[in-house]
C-alpha cells in the first residue's frame, strides 16, 4: 500500500535522494485520496520558482495551491488587491467543497443502486430455482392413481404378516 511524500528536492538529486523540505503527503489507498499539504510552504516554493512535477502540479492544482498562486502573481503585480483575491480563493474553495459533497453523494447513490440492483438479480434467480422445484416435484394425477392400488396391495393385514415371518422359523 503506498504513500507517496510531497517534497521540496533540487532538480539535481535523484528520485529517492535528500530534499529540502517535506510540505505533505498523498495516499491513494483511501476513497477518496487523502492529501496532507502544508499548503503556505508549498505556495512559498512556487512562489521562488520551484517547479513541481506533473503529478505535483495536479495535486496542488487539487489543493487549490496553483490557483493561490496565480491569484498572489496578479496582487504582486498590481492588477488585484490582497482582498480580492482572498474573496476569489474562499469562492473557489467553496465551490470545490461542494463539488466535493457532490461526488460524494453520487457515488454513494451508485453505490445503494448497485446494491439493489444485485438484490433484485438474486431474488429473480431465487424465483426460478423454487419455480424449477416445484415442477419437479409436482406427482402427475396418473402415477398417483397407478400408486394407489400397489398401496393398497402392500397393506396386508397383521395375521398374514405374522404368518410369513413365523413360517422361516418353523422350517
Amino acid at each position: 500500500m503506498a504513500i507517496y511524500d510531497i517534497v521540496v528536492a533540487p532538480s539535481t538529486s535523484g528520485r529517492d535522494g535528500g530534499f529540502i523540505e517535506k510540505i505533505g503527503s498523498y495516499n491513494p489507498n483511501t476513497d477518496p485520496s487523502t492529501v496532507v499539504l502544508k499548503s503556505e510552504r508549498a505556495l512559498h516554493w512556487l512562489m521562488v520558482g520551484a517547479q513541481p512535477t506533473d503529478t505535483a502540479r495536479s495535486i496542488l492544482s487539487h489543493e487549490g495551491i496553483m490557483y493561490k498562486k496565480h491569484l498572489q502573481v496578479g496582487v504582486n503585480k498590481g492588477a488585484i488587491s490582497q482582498d480580492q483575491a482572498e474573496e476569489k480563493f474562499t469562492a473557489w474553495k467553496e465551490g470545490k467543497e461542494g463539488r466535493k459533497s457532490d461526488t460524494a453523494d453520487t457515488k454513494q447513490q451508485a453505490a445503494d443502486k448497485d446494491r439493489q440492483d444485485r438484490l433484485e438479480a438474486e431474488r429473480k434467480v431465487n424465483t426460478a430455482r423454487a419455480e424449477a422445484i416445484a415442477k419437479k416435484n409436482v406427482v402427475p394425477e396418473e402415477v398417483v392413481a397407478e400408486v394407489a392400488p400397489v398401496a393398497e396391495e402392500a397393506t396386508e393385514t397383521p395375521e398374514a404378516a405374522a404368518e410369513t415371518t413365523e413360517t422361516p422359523a418353523a422350517e
